[in-house]
């Protein structure tokens, strides 16, 4: 994950301004002051001396790097225990360093990459806000049950609680990936915010599996300026909520995995050890919600549901994402057509064919209309996407031999 590998896969996923990763990690800070410069319009650019690797020519790009950083806050508010992760985007080095000596202050910032601190997530938005009032502040994947503002285990029921009289100061919130836009729309409390979504990668490979759509100028600024106003932010690409980790209720220990409606026959307790459940996102989405499930909201960016390509081809071949076979595939098709973000929305499927199997076009077709088939995740598991039952393959294959 360092920067040379990052600015490699965002050009493989097709992104033009990644997250450089916390800033506040004082070793951190200094890999990326040698390695990234200013590229004058509040992104980086990677210095030359780092510009190497195998890149397909059909994949290569500009890639600017946003300085950013996540930072955890565990502290008491209103008799509760509160776990809040929160985004922070800067425009320069000098901001970054000063909100670290500030935040240094208070907790170790070498202990973690992302600096556990016990501070009111209120008053890192003042902190924030008061050293760099160009900072973008975004509360992180909110509705994670463990460290989230509307988390379940340890949030509030509206940003108000958890921000007071500073929440006029919160534009956007991340929506995660165990959430959707459609979701988080049902909370008319919600309706002024931009909704973003990142892709929360925790290795390279995992880049972009969610992301933001913005036109605009490419600078800090026009970002800041789309997030803030809605102006220029198309929409964003989201995991099916379903795949993520904490969709729906459960406990993982016992292999339970509950809807919020047999969450709620079971008390709220696992049926096997009788320990209580974690409840996942959408049931707490429903526990807050005052609109019903599937309102539409006029005039709001759109979003595109989609799997990673590894799922994607493993799907087809009937193999793993980590096989070889798959990485080939992966390998020969970004060779062909492009990046990922090119072949899974834009590539006509004819040419997607041409250059694979009608297996993986028929596979791009079902994610496309959001034909999938996925047993949730919960309690920390990743859900399960399924595009095809076994015979289909087969069948397929077969159908394009005979024609």
């Amino acid at each position: 994950m360092c920067p040379e590998i990052l600015w490699q896969w965002a050009q493989l996923k097709g992104i033009t301004v990644v997250g450089a990763g916390d800033f506040t990690h004082p070793a951190w800070f200094r890999e990326l002051r040698e390695k990234i410069q200013p590229a004058g319009n509040g992104l980086f650019e990677l210095t030359g001396e780092f510009r190497s690797g195998d890149l397909p020519d059909s994949c290569k790009g500009e890639v600017f790097f946003a300085l950013s950083s996540e930072i955890s806050c565990i502290y008491k508010k209103n008799g509760r225990t509160r776990k809040i992760h929160c985004v922070v985007l800067v425009p320069d080095f000098a901001h970054a360093a000063r909100i670290s000596m500030v935040l240094a202050r208070i907790g170790n910032l070498n202990a973690d990459g992302r600096p556990i601190l016990g501070l009111d997530a209120k008053d890192l938005l003042q902190i924030v806000g008061d050293a760099c009032p160009e900072a973008i502040f975004v509360p992180a994947h909110v509705w994670t049950p463990h460290f989230s503002v509307f988390g379940a285990e340890s949030g509030f029921d509206s940003l108000e609680e958890c921000f007071e009289e500073l929440t006029p100061h919160i534009h956007a919130i991340e929506t995660g990936l165990s959430s959707d836009p459609s979701m988080n729309r049902r909370l008319s409390a919600l309706d002024r915010l931009t909704l973003i979504s990142n892709s929360d990668a925790h290795s390279p490979g995992k880049l972009g599996r969610e992301a933001n759509i913005i036109e605009s100028e490419i600078s800090f600024r026009a970002i800041k300026g789309a997030i803030e106003t809605g102006e220029g932010f198309l929409g964003t690409m989201e995991f099916f909520p379903e795949e993520g980790k904490y969709h729906y209720d459960g406990h993982r220990m016992c292999g339970i995995r509950l809807s919020p409606k047999e969450t709620a026959e079971h008390d709220y307790l696992c049926p096997v050890c009788g320990k209580r459940v974690t409840v996942g996102v959408m049931h707490r989405v429903e526990r807050l919600a005052d609109r019903e499930e599937g309102f539409k909201t006029k005039g709001v960016p759109g979003f595109h549901s989609l799997v990673p390509l590894p799922e994607v081809l493993a799907e087809a071949i009937g193999l793993g994402p980590q096989s070889k076979a798959v990485a080939r595939e992966y390998k020969g098709l970004l060779q062909k057509l492009g990046n990922e973000f090119n072949i899974l929305l834009d590539e006509p499927l004819d040419v997607i064919e041409r250059a694979s199997s009608p297996v993986i076009r028929e596979a791009i077709a079902r994610v496309r209309s959001g034909k999938v088939r996925i047993i949730p995740g919960f309690d920390g598991e990743y859900g399960k996407i399924k595009i095809f039952e076994k015979t289909e393959r087969t069948t397929i294959s077969g159908q394009a031999t005979l024609f």
